[in-house]
């Protein structure tokens, strides 16, 4: 797609230099996207306005620091909108789940095709008898990553543990779930 006027990256450097010309001009080609990203994710238009504003305070702030070597633009400002999105669903999350009874429930999407779903559905026993075989430190740390996509930084602070154990629970408790389901099937 060709794009009339200043490339992204000259208009990054105007709002940086506080130019508000180029401030105006990035709002006005970043807007759309960057609130369609953010409703997309949270489903709420008013949260995905605050995401929004938010999103564009952070790149202002943040403008000066910009490196092209790491990116463009647009995945740069995207990713900001996204990890603001994801901060406000876990935010809302309004009943915490315990880890240990999600992996037993093993939930299945609304999102997928029926085949998706029936193929989930089939493969969710042997993932929880998979998990169920995984060490209940590591079975924890690895549903509160994988599922609840949490840090390894939030699974050592929820989990009350140092940085690299949290690390390492998550690691071994992927390998042992890999070599344990094995196409759907648990081999042990």
């Amino acid at each position: 797609m060709e794009r009339d006027g200043p490339t992204d990256e000259a208009l990054l450097a105007g709002l940086a230099a506080g130019d508000e010309l180029a401030a105006t001009a990035f709002v006005r080609r970043y807007q759309r996207r960057i609130f369609g990203l953010a409703v997309g994710m949270v489903g709420d238009p008013a949260l995905a306005e605050e995401i929004a504003q938010e999103a564009f305070l952070r790149v202002w702030r943040h403008a000066a620091v910009y490196d092209a070597r790491r990116g463009a633009v647009a995945s740069w400002v995207l990713t900001i909108t996204r990890n603001l999105a994801v901060d406000a669903i876990r935010m809302r999350r309004s009943v915490p789940v315990d880890p240990d009874d999600f992996a037993r429930t093993a939930l299945v999407s609304d999102d997928r095709s029926p085949e998706e779903a029936a193929v989930t559905a089939d493969a969710a026993p042997g993932l929880r008898r998979a998990l169920a075989t995984l060490p209940p430190d590591q079975r924890r740390a690895l549903v509160l990553a994988v599922v609840h996509g949490h840090s390894a930084a939030e699974v050592s602070e929820e989990e009350g543990i140092p940085l690299g154990t949290a690390k390492t629970r998550i690691r071994a408790g992927m390998a042992k779930l890999r070599t344990a389901w094995v196409g759907g099937q648990v081999t042990r």
